[in-house]
């Protein structure tokens, strides 16, 4: 027999299948294969990728892993509010955050990130924004920083967390090295979210002007992921975003001032998705876009910079999250982005998408059916009438909807929720959307949402709760930590926080209160 057999010999059969999903992971992952040898050093990363293409990374930038094999240093800094002292958030040996670091560090407290470190030669670090044309809600005009708590997503294998930026927040580095100037070529990507976005200008990553000022056109060449409303055949319902190239007084999908449906993502939304833009600096400049958790990439355009674009004019800062001229109207999600010296080729981009694939974003957590932080889970009915129902996110709203088996992926993936320690006490829990990460289940005027988790106190409150035993003896039954009396219900098909006859309002009925605030926690719907 092989050690790994008598390893699992001396297993429960349910821990046997727990094991062989985790070694199953890390194969998928290409962390481990047959014939590895312990101590093998972990495969390529993207940027060791483009190095070897003659493109090497003049950036890297991830909260959530190393982007080079070899990366050994810090990923980012946290700084926590209740003493203002900072702490690096390191690398687990596969590569992965050492996001435990970051929990201990913020305990009984909150982080903000405070630096994102770029694991190139270069040191193109980003820190806050400190403001440009557009001053921002932070002292002396700068920016806010993204809460550190606020994008919890699996990631090889590991909880880690992403960059969740909310109106007001955005970082910069103005004054960088080896980043393309004055028509110079270079190409970049991010892994972002096509389920947190909006169409305030402006969610950008790359190459950016270092005044802070809109200094004209080609001055700038960064992804944007947003939904783009200037041209009316770009206006779909539901809400989709689009990947766009932001080259300074405009938005471009192709050579045209007008919409490129190919530029909008398509089909289920995606959690998790892959930007590409590259630029030759003279002539062309392509965009592309793919589903950060299976699949290829899909051309938006590959052809002639627009008219007045030829040649570019880029100046090097390095912005996340703003414009160049520190617009700060933009909502989206960051995981992992780089830059290159040198316009990258398909096959490199397509061996990158590979691996980011590969790393596993928004995998099964590993557990499941308990109110235990990390456990994905279902949350059902008990009330007579609805015990085919489920706690379901809507497009924001919250209500119970019946779901089975045969129901849609996207119903199932609405009515699967994460555990997360809670945002506002760690004695109790938040329920993060498993379908639109970064999404927590909060009360608001009653009534409850979905809504991305801007950091600030009221949404930690509003979106803690706590549990007790289930009110009529089943499941369980969830008080609003700042509403103790006010407990998670059902009432016609919506969700409200509740009090037992208390409050004036028809959802605070005292009729089957205590059947209509207990639910039973089971496996999630998803996957």
């Amino acid at each position: 027999m092989t050690v790994m057999n008598v390893l699992l010999s001396s297993l429960s059969p349910r821990r046997v299948r727990a094991a062989l999903a985790v070694i199953i992971g890390l194969i998928a992952g290409g962390l481990i294969g047959p014939g590895t040898a312990h101590g093998e050093a972990i495969k390529q990363r993207p940027c060791d990728i483009y190095a070897a293409a003659n493109t090497p990374c003049v950036a890297a930038h991830s909260t959530v892993r190393a982007l080079y094999a070899k990366y050994a240093g810090a990923l980012y800094q946290v700084t926590r509010s209740s003493d203002n002292a900072a702490e690096n958030i390191g690398l687990l040996p596969d590569g992965y955050a050492n996001a435990a670091a970051q929990d201990a560090f913020c305990v009984n407290t909150s982080c903000i990130i405070t630096k994102i470190y770029d694991q190139s030669p270069r040191h193109n670090d980003l820190t806050i924004a400190s403001g440009g044309h557009y001053k921002g809600p932070g002292p002396g005009g700068s920016d806010l920083g993204a809460a550190a708590d606020a994008l919890p997503v699996t990631a090889g294998g590991h909880q880690v967390y992403g960059v969740s930026i909310s109106p007001g927040m955005g970082y910069r580095n103005n004054r960088t090295t080896g980043v393309a100037v004055k028509g110079e070529p270079e190409g970049m990507y991010m892994v972002s979210s096509g389920t947190h976005f909006n169409s305030g200008c402006c969610f950008d990553y790359g190459n950016a002007e270092v005044s802070g000022n809109d200094t004209g056109a080609g001055h700038m060449d960064t992804l944007n992921v947003s939904r783009d409303l200037e041209w009316p055949n770009c206006r779909n319902d539901p809400p989709r975003p689009g990947v766009h190239a932001d080259l300074e007084n405009g938005l471009f999908h192709w050579d045209k001032r007008s919409c490129n449906p190919a530029a909008i993502i398509s089909g289920e939304p995606r959690p998790f998705i892959s930007a590409w833009l590259k630029n030759n600096g003279q002539t062309q400049f392509a965009l592309k876009w793919g589903d950060a958790q299976s699949g290829g990439l899909a051309t938006i355009h590959a052809g002639a910079l627009p008219h007045g674009y030829a040649p570019m004019r880029q100046e090097g800062a390095i912005i996340l999250g703003i414009g160049g001229d520190n617009s700060h109207a933009s909502a989206g999600s960051f995981f992992e982005g780089v830059m290159t010296s040198g316009f990258p080729t398909d096959s490199a981009d397509n061996a990158v998408q590979s691996n980011i694939v590969a790393a596993g974003y928004g995998a099964p957590t590993g557990l499941s059916g308990t109110l235990a932080p990390g456990s994905e889970i279902s949350l059902q009915a008990t009330t007579a009438c609805c015990t085919a129902d489920y706690i379901r996110n809507q497009n924001g709203a919250v209500g119970i909807a019946p779901i089975t088996s045969r129901s849609a992926a996207q119903d199932r993936r609405d009515a699967t929720w994460i555990v997360r320690r809670g945002l506002a006490g760690s004695s109790c829990v938040s329920f993060e959307s498993k379908a639109n990460p970064g999404d927590f289940l909060r009360h608001q005027n009653s009534a409850l949402h979905a809504q991305p988790f801007d950091g600030t106190a009221l949404n930690r409150s509003d979106a803690t709760f706590c549990a007790q035993p289930g009110k009529n003896g089943k499941g369980n039954s969830l008080h609003a930590l700042n509403y103790p009396a006010k407990y998670i219900r059902h009432f016609y098909g919506k969700l409200y926080v509740a009090g037992d006859g208390d409050g004036g309002n028809p959802w605070d009925t005292k009729t089957l209160w205590t059947d209509d605030v207990s639910f039973s926690v089971g496996p999630p719907w998803w996957p």
